[in-house]
């Protein structure tokens, strides 16, 4: 198993109802670690650039629009498989399908409010994770 780095989101319907303390105890008790954290609320323009890959995609106006609805919470998670590990913490993208236990299904209040991102693959991870930090930033 490799060390990793991945992006998690805590998105603006979970930090509106304080769960940012409940969805990092379950990262950690994963044994996920932190190594960038911060609380930032997107402009429209960032969003846009963030979720850019989905422009095409029916909803990439709706999740923009519901991303600046509020403060979000970016933070880069390190751990032993972190990227497959968050993305089974979270659970399946629409909270209706997503597994009993995990994030989504405990916390999202919609398939849009779905309360977390987190990176898909490698590549992806560096990616985003360059968008909000920079190297400066990463003290893991």
């Amino acid at each position: 198993m490799a060390i990793e780095r991945t992006l998690s989101i805590i998105k603006p319907d979970a930090t509106r109802r304080n769960l940012t303390g409940q969805i990092n105890a379950r990262l950690e008790e994963a044994g996920l670690s932190f190594v960038a954290q911060k609380r930032v609320r997107l402009t429209p323009e960032q969003a846009e650039a963030f979720y850019d890959v989905h422009k095409e995609r029916a909803f990439f106006e709706d999740l923009c629009n519901f991303m600046i609805t509020g403060p979000v919470v970016v933070q880069v998670l390190e751990g032993e498989d972190a990227i497959a590990k968050n993305r089974e913490i979270m659970g399946a993208t629409n909270p209706a399908n997503a597994d009993a236990g995990t994030i989504r299904k405990d916390f999202a209040e919609s398939i849009e409010a779905n309360s977390v991102h987190g990176s898909d693959a490698p590549d992806t991870a560096a990616r985003e994770i360059a968008f909000f930090f920079s190297e400066l930033e990463l003290v893991g």
